[in-house]
């Protein structure tokens, strides 16, 4: 839906901590890759209306729940739904019920016109280096994530940029001290990555983000107290609720291997729980 004459065109973001920003901090707030794109995507006088729902920790259910009403009220021209990840690091994960709550969401905001925005992201446990029998299954865990989203994003016709690849993971400069948020460059990248698919469609006109960072980089104290608080933190949350778990996949992988069987039949498993989720939320 294109604004209308003299209508400020509206985006609305919703998600987790890679859409509220963290990484990217200006003047003591979180601005991040979305509050960049909105700055190119009108010109010519045109207003542009942001608002951001996207929440540190968000689950789909918590987009499902509370925010995608929100953005519903406030009806976007342009809708990012960019969530997952903190799915993948709950013991109740559950990727059935991940693929039905964000089908829902893209519907919603899909027949009220808005144009939506996607991304696939890398799994967490590469990023943070975790060791195999931990990595693994978080990896297949965001392996069914990205397949739900690449699924929806073809029936919604979203724009959706790969975030998973080599080309972003592997490239250290984009990545903040924590390896989970993209620094201020990894979110003008994102940014940048978005705008050209929306000008490719028409639907961005202004000027495409700067690629390169023009805040201070952060000092050696600043990621230092970013990794003793808000990190420990982070690992003390996950610890109590995923841990445990992961543990216990981690036991499952290693007995895997030591009876020969590697990771085949872990691996089928995840498989056939992402095709009976996909059969389920497509068929419909």
């Amino acid at each position: 839906m294109a604004p209308g004459p003299g209508e400020p065109l509206r985006f609305a973001v919703l998600g987790d901590s890679l859409s509220e920003g963290v990484g990217d901090r200006v003047g003591g707030a979180w601005r991040g890759w979305a509050a960049l794109l909105a700055d190119g995507l009108t010109a010519g006088g045109r207003e542009t209306e942001f608002l951001n729902l996207a929440v540190s920790g968000a689950l789909s259910s918590d987009v499902e729940g509370a925010q995608a009403p929100r953005a519903l009220a406030f009806r976007p021209h342009l809708a990012s739904v960019v969530v997952g990840v903190n799915d993948t690091l709950r013991h109740t994960f559950d990727i059935a019920l991940l693929a039905r709550r964000l089908d829902r969401v893209c519907a919603d905001l899909d027949a009220c016109g808005a144009v939506l925005l996607t991304a696939c992201l890398p799994d967490p446990g590469r990023m943070l280096g975790l060791p195999p029998p931990l990595a693994r299954p978080l990896a297949r865990r965001q392996r069914s994530v990205n397949a739900v989203v690449h699924a929806l994003s073809d029936r919604y016709g979203a724009v959706h940029l790969h975030l998973a690849g080599p080309a972003w993971t592997e490239d250290r400069a984009l990545w903040s001290a924590d390896r989970l948020h993209p620094g201020e460059r990894g979110h003008r990248a994102v940014a940048a990555g978005f705008h050209r698919l929306l000008a490719d469609r028409g639907l961005a006109h202004g000027a495409p983000p700067a690629r390169d960072p023009v805040e201070p980089p952060p000092t050696r104290a600043d990621v230092l107290f970013r990794l003793a608080t808000a990190g420990t933190g982070w690992v003390l949350r996950r610890s109590r609720d995923l841990l445990p778990q992961l543990l216990l996949l981690a036991g499952a992988e290693l007995r895997h291997w030591a009876d020969g069987t590697g990771t085949g039949p872990l691996d089928a498993r995840a498989d056939a729980a992402l095709t009976a989720a996909l059969a389920a939320t497509m068929g419909r």
